[in-house]
């Protein structure tokens, strides 16, 4: 049976993956300088963990709380969490197998390249890359290590709300972004409703939005900016009920408020961020989120595999972005 997700789970874990991860860093700034009056923001800079994301956490906890069979690992991924299992299996000397689609950053493809996994790129979606990892496990007997749906991924991700409030200390809120709900999950399981924990995805790929709203999980539509971090089709059936349960609710925000969230992180503090890290922020500075006076929140900044956007440029629109490439 897999464990249970839940504080003393996720301490367990995090004992486990310490030496393997990066303890990020938090720094805390007033939320004047982003438009968000008398609030104090409290960003935590994961961005700066192995592999360019929070993903690391969960491939670490994979890898070390489950038995690997000799065929090795196998993921699929809009990216980041490829690279972090690549990353991880190349630590620990473990063959990797990485499906990811072609909506994919060039970033994350080769960071995944880097690592020395075997990577193949096909379908549009996540969802087509998760059929074709699923079928390369059932003819290899390599052990799948899923993106979010899987109890050792968010007992790896809860970690970071560990990690968060040992830096930080008291918050009243806790904005995180949302794809398929492993890093929420993790988090929200962690804290269990002592922090506001809430959701942030793309009005485009309004995944767990969706779930909570029709009590189950769903099909959403999947697109948007973030497309390739953010846009599994739905949530997962083991995330689902944590986030039912512990998370607040869900905000949706556009793609031009992301990438007005991006050039914020860049211009206010000189943090880079893929679009669906920065997502957090956009709930706060495009109002999704409406910020109680002296509220302490904390921001996730999960992840920059991005190639490098050049803010000396006139402020880009989504659609800009989007035919540019840039923050993908």
């Amino acid at each position: 049976m897999p464990p249970e997700v839940d504080a003393a789970s996720i301490s367990a874990a995090f004992a486990r993956i310490k030496d393997h991860i990066r303890a990020t860093p938090v720094v805390e700034i007033a939320g004047a300088d982003f438009g968000v009056a008398e609030t104090r923001l409290v960003f935590k800079l994961e961005q700066l963990q192995h592999s360019g994301s929070f993903k690391a956490r969960g491939a670490f906890a994979n890898l070390l709380l489950r038995d690997i069979p000799p065929a090795g690992v196998t993921a699929a991924s809009g990216g980041n969490h490829g690279a972090a299992v690549a990353f991880a299996a190349r630590a620990l000397g473990v063959k990797a197998k990485i499906f990811v689609p072609t909506v994919s950053s060039p970033a994350k493809v080769e960071r995944i390249r880097g690592y020395g996994a075997d990577l193949v790129v096909g379908g549009d979606r996540y969802a087509d890359a998760l059929a074709a990892s699923e079928a390369w496990v059932a003819q290899s007997g390599s052990l799948a290590i899923h993106a979010f749906d899987q109890a050792e991924t968010m007992l790896g991700t809860g970690t970071l709300g560990c990690e968060l409030e040992r830096q930080a200390g008291a918050l009243d809120s806790v904005l995180i972004a949302v794809g398929g709900g492993g890093l929420i999950a993790g988090v929200a399981a962690w804290y269990a409703r002592r922090v506001r924990v809430v959701g942030v995805e793309p009005e485009a790929s309004p995944t767990l939005f969706s779930a909570l709203a029709a009590g189950r999980p769903v099909d959403a539509e999947t697109g948007g900016i973030a497309a390739d971090s953010l846009s599994p089709r739905r949530v997962g059936d083991l995330v689902f009920p944590i986030a039912q349960a512990q998370v607040e609710r869900v905000v949706l925000v556009s793609d031009s408020a992301i990438v007005a969230a991006q050039r914020a992180l860049w211009d206010v503090c000189r943090i880079v961020a893929e679009p669906g890290a920065a997502a957090p922020l956009a709930a706060l500075i495009g109002g999704a989120y409406v910020a109680r006076p002296g509220e302490r929140i904390g921001v996730v900044v999960s992840g920059a595999n991005t190639t490098a956007v050049n803010f000396a440029d006139p402020p880009l629109t989504a659609a800009s972005a989007r035919k540019r490439g840039s923050p993908r």
